[in-house]
């Protein structure tokens, strides 16, 4: 399957209006080089499932940017971010921050570091590494996963690395009531806010943690 960067660019860019999502050309240019990036890649390294370029904006774009109003703070950690996903996206349209993104397999960190390179990112750096063996200097004011692991295990692995007032923001599907309800036994605070993706009919939803 071939690309249609046209395609692209016009279901990009109805995709940001349509969630209300304010970013340049050269923004915009920056994603669809990225995903035109991961596409040739995954054609030899298996780096995603999705397969069909007909429905990479939506489930990898417009997914990934549908939390970007519920980030906070300058650091970003996106743990387990497999391709990039949603850091690399996250990282093009909020060039201010600095994002770390960690992922213990190495295709995948050898792949964001080339779309490091190819796109220019002064605010991204790719770790590999498990996230329970990653220690940082500073702590992180937001941590993101889109497909990492369940609610209680992601606060387990990632609590030495959240800053004390940090955010701890995980992309499900279908709200994972079980879970929110182990950790509410347990202190935390947990708000639930439904993701509007265009061009998506599944359900999203962003599960915001903070600290007991």
């Amino acid at each position: 399957m071939s690309i249609d960067r046209a395609l692209w660019q016009r279901q990009l860019h109805e995709g940001l209006q349509a969630m209300e999502v304010d970013l340049s050309e050269l923004q915009q240019k920056s994603l669809l080089d990225y995903l035109a990036l991961l596409f040739k890649w995954n054609q030899a390294f298996n780096l995603t499932a999705i397969r069909d370029a007909n429905e990479m904006v939506s489930r990898q774009l417009l997914d990934s940017l549908s939390i970007l109003h519920l980030i906070q703070g300058q650091r970003i950690l996106d743990v387990g971010t497999g391709p990039g996903l949603p850091g690399i996206p996250l990282a093009v349209a909020r060039p201010a921050c600095q994002f770390t993104l960690i992922d213990s397999n190495g295709k995948k960190t050898r792949f964001i570091q080339q779309a490091i390179t190819t796109l220019g990112l002064q605010n991204v750096e790719v770790v590999q590494a498990r996230v329970e063996a990653y220690r940082s200097d500073v702590s992180f004011d937001t941590i993101t996963s889109r497909a990492f692991a369940a609610l209680p295990k992601m606060v387990q692995l990632t609590h030495h690395l959240l800053a004390r007032e940090g955010l701890l923001l995980a992309m499900k599907g279908t709200i994972p009531s079980d879970e929110i309800a182990e950790l509410v036994a347990e202190g935390y605070r947990i708000d639930v806010e439904a993701l509007k993706v265009h061009g998506s009919d599944g359900e999203r939803h962003a599960l915001l943690v903070k600290p007991a």
